[in-house]
């Protein structure tokens, strides 16, 4: 090795140390890493990941929802976020704030053409992945909500090498097509020792505006009974509502509406449900009672 090379692999030593030095300090500011995964796509895990975020928000708590989806990032679009990011005197990633509680980064952010592809491979999606919690400039937080991409790939193995102390909220939809993944993704996290919050089961019925009749249009109770199966929590069951849809389309969420709806009522019990098995009455959170998120 010439001495060239070793003055370069010492400089890039040092970038390394320094920036995990910025992750470790950055995660000793978040109370709780929640990682929400799925075995599969479709099943509408970054609707769970985005109406959890906002309803710690609305508890009060401060949030950041970080999407890890790099290559189909839609949580922007969900809130009606667009523009890339600014940044702080020391060169630090601002957050979008969707409110005073809720701050959001996504891959979207940060690219000019929101629908450009992502053609990425492993060790640069684990490198940006890094750079979402060194280089950002988070605050102090109760939550960290982390959208990440279907599936037990890149993405999931790099947020629980950056994170080691995230717990994953699994989602999955009533039908054995969507349990049969779900159970991949469960002894994924035995495998690599990540703790599991529970299993939530979405798009479990609908239920009828008019007349209150409920439809299983995807079967109906599999994801308790996989939860009991394989010995984790169950956070719940979320029924679908269509104006979700249209909710998401308009990039303004639904719980900002004042109806009410069996939906709302199911997403503020699995938010509570994800607060208690949290234990946010610990006194690390007590330590974030002041400051909080860029503005």
């Amino acid at each position: 090795m010439s001495s060239s090379e070793g003055v370069q692999c010492g400089h890039g030593q040092q970038q390394t140390a320094e920036e995990n030095a910025r992750i470790q300090d950055q995660l000793s500011r978040i109370g709780h890493k929640l990682l929400v995964m799925s075995g599969k796509g479709g099943v509408g895990k970054s609707s769970v990941a985005a109406y959890l975020a906002l309803g710690l928000a609305k508890l009060g708590r401060r949030v950041g929802l970080m999407d890890v989806d790099l290559h189909g990032p839609s949580i922007p679009r969900m809130f009606g976020l667009e523009g890339v990011f600014g940044f702080s005197p020391d060169k630090r990633m601002i957050p979008h704030a969707y409110n005073e509680r809720l701050h959001i980064v996504s891959i979207e952010c940060l690219l000019e053409d929101r629908d450009a592809a992502v053609i990425w491979r492993g060790p640069i999606k684990h490198g940006v992945i890094k750079q979402f919690i060194s280089d950002v400039d988070w605050g102090n937080l109760d939550f960290l909500v982390i959208d990440s991409p279907p599936g037990t790939g890149d993405e999931p193995l790099s947020v629980i090498q950056t994170i080691p102390d995230a717990k994953a909220v699994i989602v999955t939809t009533p039908q054995e097509i969507a349990l049969a993944d779900v159970r991949k993704s469960i002894n994924f996290c035995k495998q690599v020792h990540m703790p599991m919050l529970g299993l939530v089961e979405n798009m479990s019925g609908f239920v009828c505006p008019h007349c209150n009749t409920e439809t299983p249009l995807l079967g109906k109770g599999g994801g308790a009974r996989t939860a009991a199966q394989m010995d984790i929590p169950f956070l719940g069951s979320l029924p679908f509502d269509p104006r979700m849809v249209e909710a998401s389309d308009k990039g303004r969420p639904l719980l900002e509406n004042p109806d009410d709806s069996p939906l709302l009522t199911a997403l503020e019990r699995f938010t509570n449900e994800v607060v208690n098995r949290c234990g946010t009455a610990g006194a690390r959170l007590k330590m974030f009672s002041g400051g909080g998120c860029p503005k």
